[in-house]
């Protein structure tokens, strides 16, 4: 084949393969919950159960959010946020220390 050829045959899969990914991203929930494994860019942060001087729960903090300030070191949602919303998920993940029976799962 040529390569214009090779170009258009990729071209073509990749607009299928993203057709499908939106597709499958807004689609109901297939799992009741998901685990979330990771560094900073999964958890910002949320240290209001602690007795600290450092908190989060002021301007600017959150001015992104939907709800404002949520304690957390980000402006707005991570990544896990966002995927979370395209998975169908009405509420955010809770942070692990406020996380409790039906909250987990």
């Amino acid at each position: 084949m040529t390569d214009k050829i090779k170009v258009w045959c990729f071209l073509l899969f990749l607009s299928r393969l993203v057709s499908n990914l939106q597709n499958c991203a807004h689609a109901a929930p297939q799992v009741p919950c998901f685990f979330i494994f990771g560094d900073s860019l999964a958890d910002s942060g949320n240290n209001n159960n602690l007795v600290t001087a450092a908190k989060a729960n002021y301007r600017p903090y959150g001015i992104d959010f939907p709800n404002g300030t949520t304690g957390r070191f980000t402006n707005g949602r991570t990544v896990v946020d966002i995927i979370g919303e395209l998975l169908g998920f009405n509420q955010f993940i809770p942070p692990f220390a406020t996380a409790r029976g039906r909250d987990i799962l």
